[in-house]
């Protein structure tokens, strides 16, 4: 598959809720409001969907939230859209998580396929986890990561910089991260959803979060890649490996190579844009064939690029949808 701009389209990422056992604050209110579940695809609408998704083009998938291991027998969807990567008609399935249900679903997530996740922790304090994510508990997320890590799934730490709250932990991080084996992604802020505060004061730029790490170490560019939009790098001596994702300073639209399906059957071609198409109305009344028309207008609507940067100087907010009903 290719947009209008000739990029090819190999990456899905699929909202199996817009729920969350946490309410970080950065990423929504503490009081807010979720879909009823009869607006929700259920599981067999989802794999449907990937089934066609798939048949034209797409080779990853990214199961995402909300919380994706909150939503009642998501095992069922996990081996489902697993058996994809075992006959080889996907070459990877993965998930980001808040990490608060991994040590139960670890082996699930092994057994389905899953050879890699991102784990979302920006704080080891206790307290400030707590904090941030509105009620959070450190020792669970950090249990579950070891469970993960013992069925031999690779972990990548997603930290959200936040100027004031957490730029002074991304050395301790960045340890904790080598000690383990794991990587770490940085990401900055994005003004997506109304409500949530402190948007444009904790916004930090990834080349400044990263000023105490760059300090004692040596940070070199790096060939690795994912199908995300990550630039790694190696942090020497540490033997770290560092992702940046940077939308509001460096922007990467250029090489987007993905469509977000969301928990309530939208497709939307760009995280920082409105525009979207229905899937859930098509496939409940048109099945498969519709689903095919529809992904080829998908494909007609995805813009060049977002505009996160100006919306940021304007101190504006253009998108009222929260990164949740989308998912990251």
């Amino acid at each position: 598959m290719q947009d209008s701009y000739g990029r090819k389209i190999d990456y899905l990422r699929i909202s199996v809720t817009d729920r969350c056992n946490f309410r970080c604050t950065y990423c929504m209110p503490q009081h807010q409001r979720f879909l009823p579940r009869s607006d929700l695809l259920d599981y067999t609408e989802i794999a449907l969907i990937s089934r066609r998704f798939i048949k034209h083009g797409i080779r990853k998938i990214r199961l995402t939230g909300g919380e994706p291991l909150v939503r009642r027998d998501v095992d069922v969807l996990i081996r489902e859209l697993g058996r994809h990567v075992q006959d080889g008609q996907l070459d990877e399935l993965t998930l980001t998580t808040n990490g608060s249900r991994l040590a139960e679903y670890a082996p699930t997530l092994r057994q389905s396929g899953v050879s890699r996740i991102n784990v979302s922790l920006d704080s080891l304090k206790p307290a400030k986890f707590r904090e941030i994510t509105r009620g959070g508990e450190l020792p669970q997320i950090l249990a579950g990561i070891d469970a993960a890590r013992a069925e031999a799934i690779a972990i990548r730490i997603n930290m959200v910089a936040l100027k004031g709250i957490n730029d002074d932990e991304i050395g301790a991080m960045a340890d904790y991260c080598a000690q383990h084996g794991h990587d770490l992604a940085l990401i900055e802020t994005m003004p997506l959803g109304e409500g949530v505060a402190g948007r444009t004061e904790h916004f930090i730029a990834l080349d400044q979060f990263i000023e105490p790490l760059r300090a004692r170490n040596r940070i070199i560019a790096s060939e690795h890649r994912t199908a995300g939009p990550a630039r790694y790098y190696q942090v020497d001596p540490l033997g770290l490996r560092l992702g940046l994702i940077t939308p509001m300073t460096h922007n990467f639209c250029g090489d987007c190579n993905r469509l977000r399906l969301g928990s309530d059957g939208k497709v939307h071609m760009c995280l920082g844009s409105n525009f979207h198409v229905d899937f859930r109305d098509a496939i409940r009344n048109g099945g498969a064939d519709a689903v095919d028309r529809l992904l080829q207008k998908a494909l007609r609507l995805k813009p060049e690029r977002h505009d996160f940067e100006r919306q940021l100087e304007n101190r504006s907010l253009r998108l009222h949808r929260h990164m949740n009903a989308t998912g990251g």
